[in-house]
């Protein structure tokens, strides 16, 4: 093969260096469900199926474990999924005038 039909012409073959390239991981957050006394159980329910869809019978459980600990984990997902999904739990509370508020936490690797 001639010169002019290798794509790839190396003077110095010692001057390539190999490039060890790892892709990270994003890191994960944690929509966490806080308990409020006001915002109906049935609407927390709805709100989970229509944001997160859960299905009914876990989103009842994500409810309860919320309303009877104060707190509750819904899901995981990377940093903007997590703001995107508190925002829309947000505006859906607003718009049905109910203080329902989710937070993000970071999840602790090795989780």
């Amino acid at each position: 093969m001639s010169e002019h039909e290798n794509p790839i012409h190396i003077e110095n073959p010692e001057q390539l260096v190999k490039e060890d390239i790892r892709v990270k991981r994003p890191d994960m957050y944690l929509i966490v469900l806080l308990n409020d006394d006001y915002t109906p159980r049935d609407f927390v329910v709805w709100v989970l199926m229509k944001v997160f869809f859960k299905n009914e019978a876990d989103s009842k459980r994500i409810m309860l474990e919320a309303h009877t600990k104060g707190r509750s984990v819904v899901d995981r997902y990377t940093y903007d999924i997590a703001t995107t999904k508190i925002r829309q739990v947000k505006k859906l509370a607003e718009k049905y005038e109910h203080p329902l508020k989710c937070i993000l936490e970071v999840q602790k690797t090795g989780s």
